[in-house]
C-alpha cells in the first residue's frame, strides 16, 4: 500500500521491517522500559498512517517517523509529569543494568555488589531521589528529566518548551542545585 503525495511516496507496508528496530532502540534509550518503548513505536506507526497526507517529502521516511516518535516520547513524559500521570506511571531508577543511576553525569555511582542490603539501600535512594525531583518546580523537573535522564538534545528541548539554550542551562543548574541540597538534607545527612 503506497500512499502518494505529489512530492513523495510513503511505504507504510514496509515500516515495520525497515524502521521498527531503529525506532524501538531510539525509544528504549529515552524511556528505559521495553513495554513503553514498544507502545510508543506502535503509536508512532499509527500516527504516521493517520497523518500520511501531511508528509511533504522534505525528509526521509525514517526521519519523519523519528520526529513523530520524539513527539510521542515528549507526550509520554508530559503525562507522567502531570499529577494524574504520576499516579499511573512511576519512573524507575537502579532497577538493573550498568546505565541505571546515571541521573547526574558528574555523580554516576560506582558499581556496587548485588547483595540484599545494597538492593534495599538502592531502593531507598531511588525513593528519596523521586521525592526530591517531585519537590522541584514543575518546569525544572521537566527540563531536568528531559536533558539529564532522557538525554534529549538541547535544541529539541528548547523548541518544545519555547525556551532559549541559556535559559535551559540556568534551569538545569538550578534543578541540580536544588536536588543536591534535597539529597544532602534527606539522604546523606540522615
Amino acid at each position: 500500500m503506497n500512499l502518494t503525495n505529489p512530492s513523495n511516496t510513503l511505504s507504510p507496508d514496509k515500516w515495520v521491517d525497515n524502521y521498527a528496530d531503529y525506532l524501538f532502540n531510539y525509544a528504549i534509550v529515552r524511556v528505559n522500559n521495553s513495554n513503553v518503548a514498544k507502545d510508543l513505536v506502535q503509536e508512532t506507526f499509527l500516527a504516521g498512517l493517520k497523518s500520511a497526507k501531511n508528509f511533504e517529502g522534505k525528509s526521509t521516511e525514517r526521519t519523519w517517523l523519528v520526529s513523530i516518535l520524539k513527539r510521542k516520547i515528549i507526550d509520554y513524559y508530559r503525562k507522567i509529569n502531570s499529577k494524574k500521570g504520576q499516579a499511573e506511571v512511576r519512573m524507575s531508577f537502579y532497577d538493573s543494568g550498568e546505565n541505571e543511576g546515571s541521573w547526574i553525569e558528574e555523580r554516576v555511582p560506582q558499581t556496587w555488589g548485588n547483595d540484599a542490603d545494597k538492593d534495599i539501600e538502592n531502593e531507598e535512594l531511588k525513593n528519596q531521589l523521586d521525592e526530591c525531583i517531585d519537590k522541584l518546580p514543575e518546569k525544572y523537573a521537566m527540563v531536568f528529566k528531559m536533558k539529564t535522564i532522557q538525554q534529549f538534545e538541547t535544541e529539541d528541548i528548547c523548541k518544545e518548551l519555547n525556551i532559549s539554550p541559556s535559559n535551559l542551562w540556568v534551569i538545569i543548574h538550578r534543578a541540580r542545585t536544588q536536588l543536591r541540597s534535597c539529597m544532602e538534607k534527606n539522604w546523606f545527612n540522615k
